[in-house]
């Protein structure tokens, strides 16, 4: 789902468009191979059909709740870096978003632990002199090339 050009300014460019890191899917994806294994290891236990169909509609919600879902919020959720601006957009039936002008930007810092770095990704924090004040991205992935990116841009804007 890319940042649609329609909600770009004159002039606007999209510098990065990125998701959260795909470790964000890895506990889904491990859910979807259990309950997969689990159901068909169950239906093929169970010989009655009432008893196969509550099997499938267990395994029907806990799809839904453990694996669509978290996808869908994955895929939602953007984290895009234009010419002008930081844009933060969530949510899947109800949509969320925050703007950071680059000139507004004071710092730009970022953070992993030792599995995120493994995984090239970290938090990104973007302090601003908005009465908000600041904005936190997880799961960031390439956070330090986004981090050095950022800050290439705001030093830009605050030259121009």
């Amino acid at each position: 789902m890319a940042y649609p050009a329609k909600l770009l300014t004159v002039g606007e460019e999209v510098v990065l468009d990125l998701h959260p890191h795909w470790k964000r899917l890895a506990l889904p994806v491990l859910v979807l191979l259990v309950v997969l294994g689990l159901t068909g290891f169950l239906l093929a236990q169970v010989s009655d059909q009432v008893g196969q169909l509550a099997i499938v509609g267990v395994a029907a919600v806990l799809l839904v709740l453990f694996v669509v879902v978290p996808f869908l919020r994955w895929r939602t959720t953007l984290f895009v870096i234009t010419t002008r601006r930081v844009v933060v957009r969530t949510g899947v039936l109800s949509r969320q978003g925050r703007d950071v002008p680059l000139s507004r930007i004071n710092d730009v810092t970022f953070s992993h632990d030792l599995v995120e770095r493994l995984l090239g990704c970290g938090t990104l924090v973007v302090e601003s002199a908005g009465e908000r004040g600041q904005v936190t991205l997880t799961e960031v992935p390439r956070v330090e090339t986004v981090q050095r990116t950022l800050y290439d841009l705001v030093e830009r804007a605050n030259r121009e």
